[in-house]
């Protein structure tokens, strides 16, 4: 991972406060372009496996990392991870890879419509745990690749915030969003980082361009990843350390228990540039 992006004490207190951050230019337009193409082709075959279409208006493939060398890149972006790691600590792991075409809403589509709906991610914690038990475990960074400067471009909206609730978000009778509720306008490049515990909602898509994004998503080590067990060996080949170990591989033969969960290439990382390895609240 190359490069050092400091968390500023008002992003740290935003993102506690409200649940998620707006972070400009995460990826430049090389790197776009890779990304379009690598998202094109995967989206125009028939393959099912991973797919998660909800409709033809919502389609995409979670654990997209391995299937495209051109998502590696973002699992160790050096202007988002280190973001993550000044909010998370360096206990680490990929939860899920999530890549996302929001195609266009068909005329007289009204402009409540939401795919997908408010909602909280973390997949079964809010049923094992309840809302009001249900603590901060990751975090996921949504790259946009498309021009979402516009209203109603099929963003993901977010309820600032909602991260804190104890109960289910309040949406008044009548209306389709809770009353605080947000749509960021962003730029290809732009990266929003948010809480899973954060409500959101994807936005209408009235453009006649698609909307495309790979959401990035992490959580403790000490968790199970959304979308994989286990990742290919063929794909594991291809990582760095440090990659390897934020796909859940171990990276050192020690055989002996080691309370501390054993080697962690991060912490080298943290030690470089003075970052707190263990987050022990805000």
């Amino acid at each position: 991972m190359q490069g050092f992006t400091e968390l500023t004490q008002a992003q740290r207190l935003q993102f506690r406060d409200e649940g998620y951050l707006i972070v400009r230019n995460a990826i430049d337009e090389e790197m776009i372009s890779r990304l379009i193409a690598a998202g094109d082709r995967l989206i125009d075959t028939d393959e099912r496996f991973n797919r998660y279409q909800t409709s033809e208006y919502y389609d995409g493939f979670r654990n997209c990392i391995p299937m495209d060398d051109a998502f590696t890149p973002l699992l160790t972006n050096g202007i988002t991870l280190p973001l993550v790691i000044q909010l998370l600590g360096s206990n680490l792991q990929l939860s899920t890879s999530h890549l996302i075409y929001r195609h266009p809403d068909p005329p007289g589509t009204p402009d409540s419509v939401r795919r997908p709906g408010w909602h909280r991610d973390g997949g079964r914690t809010q049923l094992d745990l309840g809302q009001d038990n249900y603590p901060r475990l990751g975090l996921k960074c949504a790259f946009y690749l498309t021009d979402l400067s516009e209203p109603n471009s099929g963003v993901t909206m977010l309820a600032p915030g909602s991260n804190q609730l104890t109960e289910r978000i309040d949406i008044p009778e009548g209306a389709t969003d809770p009353v605080n509720a947000i749509e960021p306008l962003l730029n290809p490049g732009d990266c929003v980082i948010f809480e899973y515990r954060t409500w959101h909602a994807g936005a209408p898509n009235f453009t006649e361009m698609t909307r495309k994004c790979v959401m990035i998503g992490y959580c403790y080590r000490w968790l199970k990843p959304m979308d994989y067990i286990k990742q290919e060996l063929s794909f594991l080949e291809k990582l760095t350390d440090i990659e390897k170990y934020l796909v859940g591989e171990e990276v050192d033969d020690t055989p002996e228990f080691q309370p501390s969960g054993g080697y962690n290439p991060l912490n080298e990382w943290c030690a470089q540039h003075g970052v707190e390895q263990d987050r022990m609240g805000d």
